[in-house]
């Protein structure tokens, strides 16, 4: 039974040829082909993310809260083609890329040696976050484009809405970063680095400050304020690149056991997490 088990883990040797028939020999024999899926799809998502709403709709970094009913009318006309493109890719990729990218992180502390309810409550509250945190955004600002001849009230109104239910929500995704944190703290079975844990922290801590976004207009607490989105932003990019490389390390250590992953932690602080016990003589023989 023991043997079967590990001929069906163990990896086959990946054959020669072209790059399509490899791409076909891991789908069908690689044991970790679902775990790869997940991260394409995570890495797939965050590039269409980017190419959407920075390039495309133009819709971040955010345009000026402090405008009049006017300006934002005229920031519709001028980017309807982008949002309406750059939404819909969107729309036509989130199912696919989201929920596999949730079920990666969330398969990741499942890995761990903590109870499952971490797991769990952490796929759903990203499940549930990314309605106020993205897709009302797309949603209103579809609608906001797809008729730009409306009274240009009506349009200032989708325009506030739109940029403060997707700034201004931010603090939806902090208690996802401290239940992530927790558990690797808790951790024993050494699937991440402890200063990860760290960095969730630092990553929740900007969701806090998006608040006064609610309340201000202009200047750093603005919904494209210094405070309130651009260190926002430069966190969340070092935090997401760091997260998708660690999840890259995981599914590479994945052995598909229940105790420690093998190999060296990523990161120039393996040594908070050290992968063996010392023997109290050898620190005896050691000692002057």
């Amino acid at each position: 039974m023991s043997a079967a088990t590990t001929e069906t883990v163990a990896p086959r040797e990946s054959p020669s040829g072209s790059p399509l028939h490899r791409f076909v020999w891991h789908c069908r024999h690689n044991p970790k082909r679902e775990l790869w899926f997940a991260w394409w799809a995570m890495v797939t998502f965050y590039n269409l993310f980017v190419v959407s709403f920075f390039v495309l709709a133009r819709a971040q970094p955010p345009p000026s809260p402090a405008v009049d009913a006017q300006g934002a009318a005229q920031w519709f006309t001028d980017n309807h083609y982008g949002v309406l493109v750059g939404m819909g890719i969107i729309f036509l990729v989130i199912g696919l890329l989201i929920a596999p990218t949730n079920a990666l992180i969330a398969y990741s502390m499942r890995r761990m040696s903590v109870s499952r309810s971490f797991a769990y409550s952490y796929l759903a509250m990203y499940a549930l976050s990314a309605i106020p945190g993205m897709l009302l955004l797309c949603i209103v600002l579809t609608v906001g484009a797809m008729r730009p001849d409306r009274d240009p009230e009506l349009i200032y109104w989708l325009y506030d809405l739109a940029f403060l239910s997707f700034t201004g929500t931010m603090g939806v995704f902090l208690i996802g970063s401290l239940v992530w944190m927790v558990a690797i703290l808790l951790d024993k079975n050494r699937v991440f680095p402890k200063w990860f844990a760290y960095l969730n922290l630092a990553n929740a801590l900007t969701e806090v400050v998006v608040a006064p976004a609610w309340i201000f207009k202009n200047h750093v607490f603005g919904w494209n304020g210094l405070i309130a989105w651009w260190i926002d932003m430069v966190v969340f990019g070092i935090y997401t690149g760091v997260f998708i490389m660690l999840l890259r390390k995981m599914i590479e250590r994945e052995d598909f056991g229940t105790g420690p992953l093998p190999g060296p932690l990523p990161g120039p602080l393996q040594e908070l997490a050290p992968s063996k016990e010392h023997d109290p003589s050898e620190l005896t023989r050691t000692a002057p």
